[in-house]
C-alpha cells in the first residue's frame, strides 16, 4: 500500500465515523511532510535536520453548523476522540449560512499528472555540498565582509482528502531549494543582501554557486547607498519583488474580500483595471509548477484561468463559500490546512511578458528609481493606497547608478496598475511570478 493509499483509508474511516456518530456531511485532509536540511554559516556546519511530520484535520457539518478540529496523533483512540469533540462544537457554533461540501457533480471526476514529485530523496552530502558551494561563491565576490548563512534543503508533501459524498484522492509534491545571505563592507557602510533558488526537482534546480555569486554582487553593489529627494518619478520593479503587485492584485479580488465590500476592485468586475494588453494567469496544472495542484482544497476540478484578459478584470478568486454568498459558481481555488475552513488562494500566479527588453522599458527615462528590495506593508486593501519602504538604484539617463536606501514609493494601487508596463524578462522562480515592471507617476520619498 503506498503513503497516498494509507492515507486515504485512514480518511475514508475517519469521515464515515463522524457519518455514523452523526454529522450531516464531513470531510478530513491529511498532510504528511518530510523534510531535509542543511545550514552553514563561514564554511561551519551549524545544523543539519531531518523533519517528519503529519497531521489530519476533520471538518464536520450539521445542518449549517460546522467544526474543524485537528490532531497529530492518528492512533484509533484518538480519531474517536476528533470526531466526538468536532461534533460537540458543532452544535454550539452559530450557524454559517454558506458553508458546506461541493455538490457531488462538481467535484473532479478525474486529475491530471503534473510532473510535481521528485520521488528520490536526496543524501545529505548533496545538501552540504549545495551550501557549502552556494556560501564560497558569495564569499568569493570582493567587497564581501561577512555573511548571514546559506542554507539548502529538500521537501515532500503528501496531501490526501476525503469528503462524505464521494471525493478521495490524494497527490504529493516536492521542492528543493538553495540560499545564501552576505554582508558587504565595513562599519556604518555595510549592505547585505541575498539571493535563492527553488525547484521541483534537484535536477533542475539552478547551480548553487550562481546564485551565491549573484547574492554577493547585490551585496556589494549596494555599498554606498543614499537617502534619495523627495520627488515624483517612474518606478521599475526588479522581478524579485514585481511579483508583489499580483500578490495585491490577489487580494483585491479574493471572493471573501468581494463579499465584504472591503477591497477597492469589488464594483470593477468585467472593468478595464489595466493597460490593454496586460494579461494574468492562475494556473494550477502548470507542470513541474511550484504551486501546482490537480485538484482544489474541496475537491473541485482545477484550472487555467485569466484573471485579467487584456487588462479587464474577468473574475473574482473563490472558493464554495464565498461563491454561494456572491451567487456565483466556485473557481475551484479553495485552499485548506488541518485546523481552519477553506479560504481561496491562488497557485501558479504570472503575468505574462511585454514585448520590450528591460533596458528598453528604461531607455527614455532620464530620472527614475529601480526597486530591488521592499520593506513593510503599508498597503490599505479598501482605498488602494499604497506606500512601502524600499531600497533600490537611482534611474539616469535610462542607466543603472547611484544605490538608494532609506526611500518610501507611494501610489494607489489603481492608478498603479493602470500605468503598469511589464518587460519581456518573464521567469518562473516562485509561486507567484512577474517580468520587470514600470510604472510611471508613482511618489519617491526621502530627503
Amino acid at each position: 500500500m503506498t503513503a497516498t493509499d494509507d492515507s486515504l483509508s485512514l480518511l475514508s474511516g475517519l469521515v464515515a465515523k463522524a457519518r455514523k456518530a452523526g454529522a450531516d456531511a464531513a470531510d478530513a485532509v491529511h498532510f504528511r511532510s518530510t523534510g531535509l536540511s542543511h545550514a552553514q554559516r563561514l564554511g561551519a556546519p551549524e545544523r543539519l535536520e531531518r523533519e517528519e511530520s503529519q497531521d489530519v484535520g476533520l471538518r464536520v457539518l450539521l445542518g449549517k453548523r460546522q467544526a474543524i478540529v485537528s490532531s497529530t496523533d492518528q492512533a484509533p483512540d484518538s480519531l474517536d476522540e476528533l470526531v466526538e469533540r468536532a461534533l460537540a462544537m458543532a452544535k454550539v457554533v452559530p450557524e454559517d449560512p454558506y458553508c458546506g461540501l461541493a455538490e457531488a457533480g462538481e467535484l473532479a471526476a478525474t486529475v491530471p499528472d503534473l510532473d510535481i514529485l521528485d520521488a528520490e530523496e536526496p543524501a545529505p552530502e548533496v545538501l552540504i555540498e549545495r551550501a557549502r558551494a552556494c556560501e564560497e561563491a558569495a564569499r568569493a565576490v570582493a567587497g564581501i565582509t561577512n555573511s548571514e548563512g546559506a542554507e539548502a534543503s529538500w521537501s515532500r508533501i503528501d496531501i490526501a482528502l476525503v469528503t462524505s459524498n464521494g471525493f478521495a484522492r490524494g497527490y504529493a509534491r516536492s521542492s528543493h531549494s538553495v540560499g545564501v545571505s552576505v554582508i558587504a563592507g565595513e562599519g556604518l557602510g555595510m549592505e547585505s543582501d541575498y539571493d535563492f533558488a527553488t525547484a521541483v526537482y534537484g535536477k533542475e534546480l539552478e547551480d548553487a554557486g550562481a546564485v551565491g555569486r549573484r547574492a554577493g554582487e547585490r551585496a556589494v553593489r549596494r555599498l554606498g547607498a543614499e537617502k534619495p529627494a523627495t520627488r515624483r518619478l517612474p518606478i521599475v520593479f526588479d522581478p524579485r519583488i514585481s511579483n508583489t503587485m499580483l500578490r495585491h492584485l490577489a487580494g483585491a479580488v479574493s471572493g471573501p474580500a468581494i463579499a465584504r465590500g472591503t477591497s477597492f476592485l469589488k464594483d470593477k468586475l468585467e472593468a478595464q483595471v489595466f493597460a490593454e494588453g496586460i494579461t494574468i494567469v492562475d494556473d494550477p496544472h502548470r507542470p513541474h509548477g511550484l504551486a501546482s495542484k490537480p485538484f482544489d482544497g474541496e475537491g473541485l476540478a482545477n484550472r487555467r484561468l485569466s484573471l485579467i484578459d487584456g487588462g479587464r478584470l474577468t473574475t473574482w478568486i473563490m472558493d464554495l463559500s464565498s461563491a454561494r454568498q456572491l451567487g456565483l459558481k466556485s473557481t475551484g481555488h479553495a485552499a485548506r490546512g488541518t485546523s481552519s475552513p477553506p479560504s481561496p488562494s491562488t497557485s501558479n500566479l504570472y503575468m505574462e511578458p511585454g514585448s520590450a527588453t528591460p533596458a528598453e522599458l528604461m531607455a527614455d527615462i532620464e530620472d527614475g528609481f529601480y526597486v530591488t528590495g521592499l520593506m513593510g506593508m503599508g498597503i490599505n486593501g479598501v482605498t488602494g493606497d499604497y506606500s512601502r519602504g524600499a531600497h533600490g538604484f537611482r534611474i539616469e539617463k535610462g542607466e543603472l547608478t547611484t544605490p538608494v536606501s532609506e526611500a518610501t514609493v507611494a501610489g494607489n494601487l489603481k492608478d498603479m496598475f493602470l500605468n503598469l508596463t511589464p518587460a519581456n524578462d518573464l521567469v518562473f522562480k516562485y509561486a507567484v511570478n512577474a517580468p520587470t515592471l514600470r510604472i510611471d507617476g508613482m511618489m519617491l520619498a526621502g530627503n
